[in-house]
């Protein structure tokens, strides 16, 4: 059976990602230049941002806008930094790390967009106040299509709820094994026991968790990282030679038209790329919503951020792990283990547990960031404590199925249900884009004034008139 639905889940995933690579690319070029490169412009006024936002606004019920940060880099920095990577070079070869490059930097302006309009159309939860917002929000408010935001929110609870969770669990039981020798089925129980009491304290408890956990174990794993490239620096050089020499190598991804125009570098990169910063999937967004800000733009820029860290800074450390160790071209080894191979190789035996910890807390915070997402949608679809209850529990059940199953199949479903996500939710951005460039004409106009940029609904009439919010 299991065999089966592998079958199917590739016979979908093929021809979708073949037409969503040019899709998402263009989607992220067309808001850099429509935004006059957004990403560049306010690159430190969103680090400003985010340094500035620890403080707890006015607003009891929201959460801090770097509480907000962290716990959409919870859900990006993991298992796709560390084995997503290594499958990435294994696969496609050294040019694949150009391509997951070029995703984010483009990309950056896609999560820009995304999370801007998650603020302006966030609604305030009838029950306790809270603030929920996202994809399914804004496709139902700004779009006037409700369906379509169901179809968006379903496809995001069993991506990032059940399947992806799945694939967290799946790579932590590989590290363990790997270092340890721990039998996966204890290990997939111990994750559901700690998993259990942080996803049935909601959202809230979730970002707090994020808050100590991830500057913590991203730090951690750039100092190995700068320790390795310091003890290596002569071959810095070489290694930089072999992304940029390999990513325009042309070797056919797949079949049909679209799949022969794109080189297999380009294909992984691209899609090992989308999966660990999550730009322009429709995902971030949902935890951007929950922040309180003065300004739409001020997520939107934090947001950004976050695929620049994820990207660019955290993926590239296990990058140059890699490369410089030579590992992935003598072994027929991938994901997390060909990553602990490099480490072993460059410190020694203790880098094995090294990984298998840090690895642990990548993927931990993942899957509560995940859960953080998938809850924001369970309740824009029906928000019943009942149903909620059941869909932790399916939570819990997905993060054992992932710790006992192959990784192929993990790794495919989730490429399946990445994409149908982000499909709808880049078709939606193009759709609202309009509302983005208001947004960032309204940020840019105070901020020339010298003001503090904040935003108010009522200086715009024609959008007062499409959101029913007492927010703004």
């Amino acid at each position: 059976m299991t065999e089966q639905l592998h079958q199917w889940v590739n016979a979908l995933s093929g021809p979708l990602w073949d037409g969503l690579v040019y899709l998402l690319l263009g989607t992220g070029l067309f808001f850099t230049l429509a935004t006059g490169f957004v990403q560049v412009r306010l690159f430190g006024r969103s680090i400003k941002e985010m340094l500035g936002g620890r403080a707890a606004g006015t607003d009891p019920h929201g959460i801090t806008p770097f509480q907000a940060f962290v716990t959409g880099l919870a859900s990006r920095v993991g298992v796709g930094n560390i084995a997503g990577v290594a499958i990435a070079i294994a696969i496609g070869g050294p040019g694949a790390v150009f391509w997951m490059w070029m995703t984010a930097l483009i990309g950056m302006s896609s999560a820009f967009a995304e999370s801007s309009l998650a603020q302006l159309f966030k609604i305030r939860d009838h029950q306790n106040g809270h603030f929920r917002g996202g994809p399914a929000y804004y496709i139902t408010q700004g779009l006037k299509q409700r369906w379509l935001g169901v179809v968006f929110a379903l496809s995001l609870i069993f991506c990032f709820g059940l399947v992806y969770n799945a694939v967290q669990a799946n790579s932590i039981v590989a590290a363990t094994e790997a270092a340890w020798g721990w039998n996966k089925h204890l290990v997939g129980v111990g994750l559901v026991i700690l998993t259990a009491p942080i996803i049935f304290g909601g959202i809230r408890r979730v970002s707090k968790v994020a808050e100590a956990v991830v500057p913590f174990m991203a730090i951690l794993y750039m100092l190995m990282a700068l320790f390795v490239i310091a003890t290596n620096l002569s071959a810095v050089p070489h290694v930089f030679g072999l992304i940029f020499d390999n990513a325009f190598k042309f070797e056919a991804a797949g079949g049909g038209l679209l799949g022969a125009m794109i080189s297999q570098a380009m294909m992984v990169g691209i899609k090992r790329g989308l999966y660990s910063n999550e730009a322009g999937q429709g995902s971030a967004p949902n935890a951007a919503a929950a922040a309180e800000v003065k300004h739409p733009v001020s997520q939107g820029m934090i947001q950004m951020l976050g695929v620049f860290v994820d990207t660019i800074i955290v993926c590239s450390c296990t990058a140059f792990i890699l490369l410089l160790s030579n590992v992935h071209a003598t072994t027929d080894l991938s994901g997390v283990q060909l990553t602990q191979a490099a480490i072993v190789s460059h410190v020694g035996a203790w880098g094995a547990d090294f990984l298998a910890v840090v690895l642990f807390m990548f993927a931990f915070s993942s899957v509560i960031g995940n859960y953080a997402y998938a809850e924001s949608n369970v309740q824009f679809i029906k928000s019943h404590w009942m149903i909620l209850t059941v869909f932790r529990m399916m939570v819990l059940f997905m993060v054992y199925f992932g710790s006992v199953n192959s990784v192929p199949l993990v790794w495919d479903m989730a490429d399946l249900s990445m994409g149908i996500m982000a499909l709808i939710n880049l078709v939606a951005i193009l759709a609202l884009s309009p509302l983005v460039f208001l947004l960032l004409k309204d940020y840019n106009t105070k901020l020339k004034l010298g003001k503090t940029p904040e935003f108010k609904l009522s200086e715009h009439p024609g959008l007062k008139r499409r959101i029913k919010s007492d927010i703004w």
